[in-house]
């Protein structure tokens, strides 16, 4: 054989091809591709061209352009009803949430022997709380004759109270439960807290800062990246409620408490107006996506990075 002569290479196995990491990692992600375009990406661009049309199911959908709009802004005085009362809950509900949530990851960021048990407990409502059950148990507790009457009768208070009956009490009792469901961000609050230099409030109380001084000057500051990220999750979470209205109140009284979820559903399945959900769905994503862009615009102003110096 001679030197110049070129060795011909071997073909690679099936078997040695996919021991290979590249290959490995391709696998492991490919069912997550196959479920995100199939259920994700694929209904996604379905609805956008759903929302162009009149679709109610049981027939074709039949194109009309941007008719879906012009009637939700303009034609549908519910709509901008909803649209409100949505807007309040997640105006007063998302920092209700956090400052209660910060407020218990503070009560244990010292290590005990009962912390463990203290954070399952106080994150058990964030896996339970939109469930069915407890809507309808939190339905039972504000009922006139529930458990928050009975309480208060006990008090000496006002016992009479109709909760879920008053155009300016129901949507508290939904904020309520939102509220309760804080251990998710309480368990983020808690690792961020964890991550704050001890030698920080060591050196503060030396210079003779007290407990308010420390929390606003260090904890805040340092904790800015995590109260950002809750944040926006919570701002998500509170636009798509939708169990809470749906189950307790129905949207009573008066709409007070009917979200924007339970519209849109009503009108895609209730009034067989598909077309005009998801012209509604795809509104609420522009929202969320607006609100989103402009809390990333404006983090650089309140939100510190260690890198920044």
């Amino acid at each position: 054989m001679k030197n110049n002569q070129m060795i011909p290479k071997r073909k690679k196995s099936v078997s040695q091809i996919l021991n290979t990491p590249k290959v490995a990692g391709y696998v492991f992600i490919l069912p997550f591709i196959i479920g995100f375009l199939a259920f994700m990406a694929l209904p996604m661009v379905l609805s956008l061209g759903f929302s162009f049309t009149r679709y109610n199911i049981l027939k074709s959908p039949v194109f009309i352009g941007l008719e879906n709009y012009k009637t939700m802004f303009t034609a549908d005085p519910k709509f901008w009803k909803v649209f409100g009362v949505t807007m309040y809950y997640v105006l007063f509900s998302v920092p209700l949430r956090l400052i209660m949530a910060l407020a218990v990851a503070m009560l244990l960021v010292k290590s005990t022997k009962l912390s463990g048990f203290y954070r399952a407990v106080y994150y058990l409502p964030s896996i339970i709380g939109s469930s069915v059950a407890v809507a309808i148990l939190w339905k039972r507790m504000f009922a006139s004759d529930g458990v928050v009457n009975a309480l208060l009768k006990i008090i000496g208070l006002p016992s009479d109270i109709a909760w879920l009956g008053r155009t300016d009490t129901a949507i508290w009792t939904l904020i309520i439960l939102a509220v309760w469901q804080f251990g998710s961000s309480m368990l983020i609050f808690l690792s961020g807290l964890k991550q704050i230099p001890v030698s920080l409030y060591e050196a503060a109380t030396v210079d003779g800062a007290n407990g308010i001084q420390r929390f606003f000057k260090i904890t805040i500051p340092m904790l800015t990246p995590t109260i950002f990220f809750n944040l926006i999750n919570q701002l998500i979470n509170g636009f798509m409620a939708f169990t809470q209205s749906y189950i307790i109140t129905q949207g009573k009284p008066r709409d007070t408490t009917l979200f924007y979820t339970v519209y849109m559903y009503q009108n895609s399945f209730t009034y067989n107006k598909l077309g005009y959900g998801c012209a509604m769905a795809w509104f609420m994503v522009f929202v969320v996506g607006m609100l989103t862009l402009i809390l990333f615009k404006t983090q650089k102003k309140w939100v510190h990075y260690e890198a920044e110096g």
